[in-house]
């Protein structure tokens, strides 16, 4: 069987390496199947250029992974219309967050054939041997398919308790040093290279606004964690390792217990994690950093109690000013992310958030509060349904959820005027107070190539 796997474009110079398709691509090629990658990413081909390809070539399956935020549920629609149009087109297989959580109606919209329902490793692989097969998919679990035009959704499948049994990632198929240029901020070299890796799944947490659906959190163990980062430093020169996982700050002994790996190892490479701030203490920290964590990415959300526990988040603002003041103090960056908009929020904890950043912000980069978003497959979602803020889901992607820094859904007593006014004056603060540092970083450094005669200074417009 071949299969071609679609990266599709959000438009960025240097696109995210697509975790989540290059273990489908690993484990398909395991099972014998002929793998081809799409990138759409890197050469920003038009979307007609696929109906064009699948005209040419002969493939058995296409498959698209997204998320389906309100620029890829676009992305996915076009994608999709290029796909179909195709003479010999494949059994089209769509998987990822967005289709997942509402699998009939991404298999009606776009057209599609087969949508995977949470982790698709064990899935894709019953799938294209019931394909291989001419068999009936009624029984593979976690999938929903579309058959005469009947959407059937078929019983969840158990998550796979080993995840260290999933191979590595197919990363030969894939344009690694394509990839590995991406740089987030400041932190990283000119001479620097950064791959995302997953060091676990999932999250013990369950934040109202969140999408996911798989429960729990599962760890890889240490062992292949290092023999993946060695693979790729040793076969892609990779010095920067972004941990993508949802939350790898999961535990302060399973934290802990990586770290002290890491060490043993003796791993020469830079890591930036996810991170949990009622987890973020003082020697933990310092760990951290001696096992090479530059960056760490805290979900904060919000600095008023009530908010944050409107929210489920199981997080005070005790524990963040202290979890934050730790962080600073281990010499790590902290990345802090506030959105405003929740249950309960009004102008007064927009402003509690933009003087928390004000005080904590080490601005390595631009950091703007976001409206929050329900959704679909997340408790907020529901409570906007229930509350008649949304009438379902085609509202949501159809009218509602047209721009990520744009309303979707107003859960506050402002009014939408209200709303906008209230974080265009709170972003323009924080966007200002950045460039101020920014600025002044700059003089500095002008003063001491002139005033201090600096040799080592490369020019004001290196990248």
């Amino acid at each position: 069987m071949r299969a071609l796997l679609v990266v599709h474009d959000n438009e960025s110079y240097i696109g995210h390496f697509p975790i989540a398709l290059s273990y489908i691509a690993s484990v398909l090629r395991k099972e014998g199947v002929d793998v081809e990658i799409w990138n759409q990413d890197m050469h920003h081909w038009p979307d007609d250029k696929l109906t064009n390809y699948l005209d040419k070539e002969k493939f058995d399956i296409i498959g698209i992974s997204m998320v389906a935020g309100y620029y890829e549920y676009r992305k996915l629609k076009s994608l999709s219309k290029a796909i179909n149009q195709s003479k010999k087109r494949p059994t089209y297989i769509l998987g990822g967050h967005g289709p997942a959580a509402n699998a009939d109606y991404f298999l009606t919209k776009m057209q599609a054939d087969i949508v995977v329902i949470g982790e698709g490793e064990d899935t894709i692989v019953e799938v294209i041997r019931a394909l291989a097969a001419k068999k009936s998919l009624k029984k593979i679990e976690g999938i929903a398919y579309r058959e005469n035009d009947t959407v059937t959704v078929n019983n969840r499948r158990k998550l796979i308790e080993d995840i260290d049994s999933i191979p590595f990632p197919a990363y030969d198929l894939f344009p690694i040093t394509y990839y590995r240029l991406m740089h987030t901020s400041s932190l990283a070299a000119n001479t620097d290279f950064r791959m995302p890796m997953l060091s676990g799944r999932g999250c013990s947490f369950k934040c109202n606004f969140c999408f996911r659906l798989d429960e729990g959190f599962r760890p890889r163990h240490p062992e292949p964690i290092i023999e993946e980062i060695n693979f790729l430093q040793e076969n892609y020169g990779i010095t920067d390792i972004a941990f993508g996982d949802e939350l790898l700050m999961n535990s302060i002994e399973r934290t802990e217990e990586l770290c002290n790996a890491f060490l043993r190892a003796r791993l020469n490479v830079k890591w930036s994690c996810n991170g949990r701030l009622n987890y973020a203490k003082s020697d933990l920290l310092r760990l951290m950093k001696k096992s090479g964590c530059i960056r760490i990415n805290y979900g904060v959300e919000s600095f008023d109690d009530q908010c944050l526990k409107n929210m489920n988040k199981c997080l005070t603002t005790k524990q963040i000013v202290s979890g934050v003041e730790a962080t600073i103090a281990a010499g790590i960056s902290p990345i802090l992310n506030i959105i405003f908009g929740n249950i309960g929020d009004n102008k007064n904890t927009l402003q509690k958030g933009v003087d928390f950043l004000l005080k904590y912000s080490d601005c390595v980069e631009i950091r703007t509060i976001r409206p929050v978003t329900p959704y679909p497959g997340s408790p907020l979602f529901k409570y906007a349904v229930e509350k008649g803020l949304l009438k379902d889901i085609e509202d949501f992607y159809k009218n509602k959820h047209i721009n990520s820094d744009l309303l979707t859904v107003n859960f506050t007593a402002l009014t939408d005027d209200e709303f906008y006014d209230a974080l265009c004056k709170a972003n323009k603060t924080l966007i200002i107070n950045t460039l101020k540092k920014k600025e002044e970083e700059l003089i500095k450094c002008t003063e001491e190539l002139y005033n201090n005669r600096n040799a080592n200074f490369r020019g004001f417009r290196q990248t």
